[in-house]
């Protein structure tokens, strides 16, 4: 195996669940759409891991194509409905009800659906729980502007779930 093949295997390992997560995040759980882009990113990473200068973190530079592959597929599908498919999903909250989980994440990517796609984007990053200097390095904007972004993110995140 090349070096190439190693740190490129490296590198898979050790993203394939984030990037999976974020690609699960903008399809609104379609499984199969979002392995399609883990599967497009990885590629991505392939070709492009030649060119990678270090002048961000690996991760950075990952997620940049990730989000940058995800919104070629928006830009493609955005007259098509999408099915909301929650099958692999996994819930974070405390409630002991599994029904109540789903439905409250239904929910909640049905709202994050409704955001534009830098919008979609950062608050997937945020949910990510990367920091917010990084988000800004991803998808290109001042640190400041993530912040107060995420702030009214979670605001209309709220309204919408509260169906105010």
């Amino acid at each position: 195996m090349s070096s190439k093949e190693i740190a490129y295997q490296k590198i898979y390992e050790e993203n394939y669940p984030k990037v999976m997560r974020l690609c699960m995040g903008y399809t609104a759980g379609n499984d199969s759409l979002a392995k399609d882009l883990v599967q497009e990113t990885f590629i991505k990473i392939w070709q492009n891991l030649d060119g990678f200068r270090n002048e961000s973190g690996i991760g950075t530079w990952i997620y940049r194509i990730c989000v940058n592959t995800c919104l070629a597929e928006i830009r493609r599908e955005r007259k098509k409905e999408r099915e909301l498919q929650i099958d692999s999903l996994q819930v974070s909250d405390s409630s002991d009800n599994p029904v109540e989980k789903e439905d409250m994440l239904v929910l909640l990517y049905k709202c994050i659906n409704k955001l534009s796609s830098t919008n979609k984007a950062i608050i997937l990053l945020e949910l990510e729980g990367l920091p917010q200097l990084e988000i800004s390095e991803i998808i290109g904007i001042k640190h400041e502007a993530v912040r107060t972004r995420i702030h009214r993110i979670k605001q209309q995140l709220t309204k919408c779930v509260n169906n105010e």
